[in-house]
């Protein structure tokens, strides 16, 4: 199982950034061609990333790349020059501003095309962030696009654009919400990428929390997502990246439950699972064996 606990996006034009980020907690890094980079640096953007992903040594890190989106002209030529570099350590692109599922299957096809014509390529897969109105109501037919899908991603800062929504932060990542809402104000949108991708076996990431120097409210995001069923949260900082991978981490006690309940579903010969007195269906098996499988992923001082 690869942890994506935490996601840190990296812009990809400055190379000290990506040795930082190697050395850092992220269980993902996300080398970033999109937002992070103006349109004068796209070309050295990308040539940056290839050369960090073939020059430096990331470890057992997970990388990703996020590609400018589809409707730019910039998509059609990071995909083919990033996916050429063959580094080991890159398994996804992350495609942004994902609308409806023609997106995903051109990425998809375009990829088809690449890996033919490279010897003993990898597998790439996707990430889609859904960032509009238009996306998130094509969400389900989203999240079942594609083999190579393998998360959805709530891309915070355009949704709020998209549907007209105040802001009232600086970055547009989430701050200060509770003073013109009375809860979560994106409950909704949240479990609505989380319903579609946990119907289709695939990871739910939050979108990064935009001031890092908030840890309080860094906190209470990373705990709201969790709570609504998030896998992960994308992090702009590093200083971000302790709170995010504790609070997407299983508790002890949480793993204890999960080992019972596989002890107990793998003793039992009738299907009926009884745990402490209580009995146990089949969703609660699979849950505890997703809990299982994450804490078995971590470091022991991580998952103990």
């Amino acid at each position: 199982m690869t942890l994506r606990r935490s996601i840190l996006s990296v812009p990809g034009h400055i190379k000290k950034m990506h040795h930082k980020a190697a050395s850092s907690e992220a269980d993902v890094i996300m080398l970033d061609l999109e937002d992070s980079v103006s349109k004068d640096l796209k070309k050295t953007a990308r040539k940056t990333v290839a050369e960090s992903l073939e020059q430096i040594d990331w470890g057992k890190k997970t990388l990703s790349v996020r590609i400018n989106g589809l409707d730019t002209p910039f998509a059609y030529q990071d995909i083919p020059e990033i996916i050429r570099v063959q580094s080991p350590a890159l398994q996804t692109l992350v495609v942004p501003k994902v609308n409806n599922i023609a997106d995903i299957h051109f990425v998809a096809r375009f990829l088809d095309g690449l890996e033919m014509d490279i010897p003993n390529s990898t597998f790439m897969q996707i990430e889609a962030s859904i960032e509009s109105a238009q996306g998130m109501a094509n969400i389900e037919q989203i999240a079942k696009s594609s083999n190579r899908l393998i998360s959805l991603v709530f891309g915070i800062a355009d949704y709020t654009a998209s549907i007209g929504a105040r802001l009232v932060s600086i970055s547009g990542h989430g701050e200060n919400e509770a003073a013109i809402y009375p809860g979560h104000r994106w409950h909704f949108a949240l479990s609505r990428i989380v319903m579609a991708a946990k119907a289709n076996d695939l990871l739910a990431i939050d979108a990064p929390f935009g001031s890092f120097k908030d840890n309080e409210g860094l906190i209470q995001s990373s705990q709201l997502a969790r709570a609504l069923g998030c896998d992960g949260k994308w992090a702009i900082h590093p200083e971000q990246l302790s709170v995010i991978n504790t609070h997407f981490t299983p508790l002890p006690e949480d793993i204890q439950k999960a080992a019972q309940i596989l002890a107990a579903s793998k003793n039992s010969e009738n299907g009926a699972i009884s745990v402490n007195g209580q009995m146990i269906d089949r969703a609660s098996v699979r849950l505890a064996q997703k809990i299982w499988d994450q804490a078995t992923a971590l470091k022991p001082n991580d998952a103990c």
